[in-house]
């Protein structure tokens, strides 16, 4: 179509609109290694047509990303994935998933600007990827929950060795989860943010 000579420009699809009962929004990202389902995640749960911005994976990476476990990945995100899911009538989250490569991690800066909260998706295959992704959520005081994505050939721990092997706090939610299944992922956006609720109790409190 030729916008130029169109009368109108067209807008959001009806189903992609915000909702008129909508009183608040709140930035959330979704962040994790190379390959633990970040772009799954946002698409499973998104009520909006999720914007991504996957590339094909070249050669280029062969020797720099590390892609244990996910060796039939071909495409890898290189800047964000976007969606929107509505928690309530009158809360919105806006979600960001950030790329998992290190060579991109100087584009999370400008994504966790603003964020109120973080889920940390996690491969218990490679959980030492999760040391400097936990860590910068927490050099920048962003509150976070980790979500172990259930990956079929991955092994199952107890939460409490997991939590030790994470050296995380007793306070931080830490669940299982199926990115692909759009209940699973409600579910840990759910937990979020009844962990930034009593976190905000607790400063007004105090």
């Amino acid at each position: 179509m030729d916008f130029k000579n169109s009368d109108t420009i067209p807008g959001p699809r009806t189903e992609d609109r915000l909702p008129h009962t909508a009183e608040a929004a709140v930035k959330i990202v979704i962040v994790g290694g190379f390959g633990v389902g970040k772009t799954t995640m946002v698409g499973s749960v998104s009520e909006i047509r999720p914007l991504t911005t996957e590339e094909t994976m070249t050669q280029a990476g062969i020797g720099v990303d590390d892609n244990y476990g996910s060796a039939s990945k071909t495409a890898t995100t290189v800047a964000m994935d976007f969606g929107r899911i509505s928690i309530t009538d009158q809360l919105v989250l806006y979600l960001f998933g950030t790329p998992g490569q290190e060579r991109f991690w100087f584009l999370w800066n400008g994504l966790f600007e603003g964020a109120l909260g973080a889920v940390v998706l996690v491969d218990t295959r490679r959980l030492d990827v999760s040391f400097d992704v936990m860590g910068r959520l927490e050099e920048r005081g962003v509150p976070f929950v980790v979500a172990v994505n259930t990956f079929p050939d991955a092994p199952r721990y107890p939460v409490a060795e997991l939590r030790a092997a994470l050296d995380l706090a007793e306070e931080i939610p830490i669940l299982d989860c199926d990115v692909r299944r759009r209940a699973s992922s409600r579910d840990v956006l759910l937990t979020l943010t009844q962990f930034l609720h009593s976190i905000a109790t607790k400063g007004a409190i105090g």
